[in-house]
């Protein structure tokens, strides 16, 4: 069974006593630290001094928790220890805020992190945090309902070649593979199948070649067809009806190897008058049907919790829960109390594309566990890091819960 641990503390200390080149790949889901800095009033901007450009900085953080306030997740120096535990060429997957995500996205820059791309997480459940205003101004509030959330994906700088790197340290690379968007079904996957070869006679920089740029001839290399489906994207959504709602019906069409307009190639044309020849797809159906969906699990966020006394879902510094802007009905308390769980197939997911066989996952804002449940599902070994004493005992016992689906004791 994959080796665990969960440790208790602040997650800077906590790194500095790990060894360098220990950890394979981090995905963690830190604070977006969604505060403000003036609220309102004609008085001036509270203003720090201490924070680049002077950033405002109440430490209220989201909803009233303490964890979200301060700027963490904004320090280079955090991001510098996950880098130095880290083996060339391992990946970091990082959530953030739509509000705050540059920050995040800088401060793991400047920690010497390549910033590789970024994938977007969307889904329906989200609900607007907004004051509205009464009187002539009624129907006129301050925010929008978030709907989707950014991942940071970035990549410890290589040692030689991807391939070089790859071979000896195991990390560099993306699992595609292994992260493929199912199809729907049978004739899903026989529309999706791509006909013919490609074929260049390049010599030049613009031929659409798999080493374009690099003046590497490539002659009838074929079009890899996968029956694992369709290639991963840099989109993830949760597959609710809200989401799903905003994508088109698509019906793809063939495009011809040369494919021209006005007496001129468009299509496959180098450089050198040479051809590139590639049959589009020409399948049917959602726009939907590109992008991964998680599986949704109604007990996820109380797994491994049974008999836990459940408390409100307090996300402000007063009484308020998610239950007070969502429908009446609403459950206002759960066994798992911390306000942003993240589906615990989502999380293996992340971890299954960056991860290789037999490695270990750092997840260094643990929360309650959400990353350590995909990372042992997942066949990977863990540690996570939390500084709150109470999502440290839901984590263990979330994480204890998956264990008990191999055989031997837990880490």
């Amino acid at each position: 069974m994959p080796k665990w641990s969960v440790h208790h503390g602040d997650c800077l200390e906590v790194m500095r006593s790990m060894p360098d080149a220990s950890i394979d790949a981090v995905v963690t889901d830190p604070p977006y630290h969604l505060t403000t800095g003036k609220r309102g009033g004609s008085g001036p901007a509270s203003i720090c001094l201490d924070t680049p450009a002077g950033r405002a900085r109440i430490g209220t953080g989201f909803m009233g928790k303490a964890w979200d306030g301060g700027d963490i997740a904004h320090r280079p120096e955090v991001w510098a220890e996950a880098i130095r535990l880290c083996k060339p060429g391992a990946h970091l997957l990082a959530f953030g805020g739509t509000r705050t995500y540059h920050r995040l996205v800088c401060a793991v820059e400047d920690a010497g992190w390549e910033i590789r791309d970024q994938i977007g997480w969307a889904f329906g459940s989200g609900f607007p945090k907004s004051l509205n205003l009464d009187g002539e101004w009624d129907g006129w509030g301050t925010a929008l309902k978030p709907a989707w959330e950014p991942i940071v994906v970035a990549r410890k700088p290589l040692i030689g070649t991807v391939a070089e790197n790859v071979e000896k340290h195991g990390t560099g690379a993306l699992n595609i593979d292994g992260c493929r968007v199912p199809f729907a079904g049978g004739d899903d996957k026989e529309q999706a199948k791509p006909q013919g070869r490609a074929t260049t006679k390049a010599n030049g920089a613009a031929a659409a070649t798999p080493d374009a740029g690099r003046g590497v001839e490539r002659i009838n290399f074929p079009i890899k067809q996968s029956d694992r489906g369709r290639w991963p994207a840099n989109l993830i959504h949760d597959g609710s009806p809200e989401v799903l709602a905003c994508f088109p019906q698509t019906a793809s069409g063939k495009m011809r190897p040369t494919h021209t307009t006005a007496g001129r190639a468009v299509f496959g044309q180098n450089a050198d008058g040479g051809y590139t020849t590639m049959e589009t797809y020409g399948d049917t159906g959602s726009a939907a049907r590109f992008f991964y969906v998680p599986k949704a699990d109604r007990e996820d966020r109380n797994a491994g919790l049974s008999g836990r006394e459940e408390t409100p879902l307090h996300w402000s510094s007063g009484d308020k829960n998610p239950g007070s802007f969502q429908s009446p009905n609403t459950k206002k308390s759960a066994q798992n109390s911390h306000p942003t769980v993240k589906p615990t197939d989502l999380m293996r997911y992340l971890c299954r594309l960056i991860t290789p066989p037999g490695g270990t996952v750092l997840d260094p804002f643990m929360g309650s566990g959400s990353t350590g449940r995909g990372s042992i599902l997942e066949g990977f070994s863990f540690v996570g890091i939390e500084q709150d004493a109470t999502y440290i005992e839901i984590a263990r016992r979330r994480i204890e819960a998956v264990c008990g689906l191999f055989s031997g004791p837990g880490g």
